[in-house]
């Protein structure tokens, strides 16, 4: 329906990898199908485990599991419908479809950014400042709480105001899901001031978070140097290197995403980048804490076996 010279919009169209081959759009399916049932049930089973086994009620696992879930809901969020532009060629998403789903990619995007600086915090507790671990993490739940509270007003902030523009033109977002800066491209209206707003917002939820990171393992690196015994130091390192491995995995693609100058910035690679973060790293970051982790390993182990005794107790 036109008004003036602009068209109401009710549904967009999302491009996703529909300028390959289906030769390949097809192997893409079968691929993205594996890795979204592998990160449902490695992370489902990270729950089921750090809730079911005694040893890891401890504030590092409860933290570990509240990142299972949010890395959960970020790929429930963009993966299905993914697959089904792949498999179905059901390209269309709804307008109200299109603002709920880049609304809970911020949030699970920023809640993540900011339970990730709460981990190193933790870290840095239990290594540093060990005798008032016990105080300090009896407060887990304000911690996990207060890490997910700022992808609230980040969401709805930046989804709202750039759905409150005018759309015109085309409605085909060249991407696989919808994310800001493809879909503000189809907006007739000013957006610098929005432009300038999602620019300073980005660098905050991503610096600010990777600051106390920072500033959390550099009092660790320097509380480890003191450790007399090689074997000290290995196991207070031990302890974190889970944690660096997927803060690193998160931010350094995520930061080839946005944070990429405009000219190397073509929709594919994007794309492209955008897979590793929304598809890849959630299924990583399990397999890194079970390998990685010898008490998650013992744990998965303990878990395994009780099933075993009590399967072979049915009759």
């Amino acid at each position: 329906m036109a008004i003036g010279n602009w068209t109401e919009i009710s549904e967009f169209i999302l491009m996703s990898f529909s300028s390959l081959p289906t030769e390949i759009q097809s192997l893409f399916f079968l691929t993205f199908l594996t890795i979204y049932l592998v990160t449902l049930m490695g992370n489902s089973l990270i729950i089921l485990v750090t809730l079911a086994d005694p040893m890891l009620h401890s504030p590092m696992y409860f933290f570990l599991r509240n990142l299972s879930f949010l890395e959960i809901g970020f790929n429930l969020v963009i993966v299905p419908k993914m697959l089904g532009t792949l498999l179905a060629q059901d390209t269309t998403i709804s307008f109200l479809g299109c603002a709920t789903q880049m609304y809970f990619f911020f949030f699970f995007g920023v809640a993540e950014c900011f339970l990730l600086a709460t981990m190193a915090y933790d870290r840095y507790v239990a290594i540093c400042s060990p005798l008032h671990y016990p105080v300090i993490m009896n407060q887990r739940t304000r911690l996990a709480a207060a890490s997910c509270f700022p992808g609230f007003p980040v969401a709805t902030v930046q989804t709202t105001w750039l759905f409150s523009f005018p759309f015109c033109g085309t409605n085909k977002v060249n991407h696989f899901f919808c994310d800001s800066p493809p879909v503000l491209r189809l907006v007739c209206a000013d957006t610098a001031l929005f432009e300038i707003y999602a620019i300073i917002g980005t660098i905050l939820v991503v610096m600010i978070p990777c600051l106390l990171i920072l500033c959390s393992y550099t009092r660790i690196a320097a509380a480890i140097l003191k450790i007399p015994s090689a074997k000290g130091k290995h196991k207070a390192f031990s302890t974190c290197s889970s944690h660096l491995l997927v803060v690193s995995l998160f931010y350094i693609s995520s930061s080839l995403t946005y944070f990429r100058p405009k000219s190397n910035n073509s929709p594919e690679s994007k794309k492209l980048l955008s897979l590793s973060y929304t598809v890849v790293t959630p299924m990583l970051n399990p397999i890194i804490y079970s390998l990685r982790n010898s008490e998650v390993k013992n744990a998965l182990s303990r878990t395994f076996h009780k099933v075993l005794a009590l399967r072979n107790c049915i009759p």
